[in-house]
């Protein structure tokens, strides 16, 4: 069976993550792990859930914070993570749908 690859857009997005709580990056870490070991399709709610088109999110909750990785599936089993934020409404801010959707646009790209 091979195992996924979940990884970041770039440095900027591996920022994002880093400046994390720690315990909402500790779950956004396990999240990533149940992907990599089990496979995207077999990860549901709570875990992730499909936002817009081929945007998804990673759904990292702490006591206190919820953190968000919107992340696209791409060819070959690979998860890439295009903006960490934390929620702090519960709508989805379009602002930030639109800095990962405008990201996905670099993996096109590139």
């Amino acid at each position: 069976m091979t195992h996924w690859l979940v990884e970041f857009l770039n440095d900027t997005v591996e920022a994002e993550f880093d400046s994390f709580p720690v315990e909402v990056k500790a779950k956004t870490v396990h999240i990533s792990n149940l992907i990599r070991e089990f496979g995207l399709p077999n990860i549901g709610m709570p875990y992730v859930k499909h936002v817009q088109d081929k945007i998804w999110e990673i759904r990292a909750a702490g006591k206190s914070e919820q953190g968000r990785c919107l992340y696209v599936a791409t060819v070959g089993k690979r998860v890439v993570i295009l903006r960490c934020f934390l929620k702090k409404t519960q709508k989805l801010p379009r602002k930030e749908l639109a800095i990962a959707l405008n990201r996905a646009k670099e993996l096109s790209n590139g």
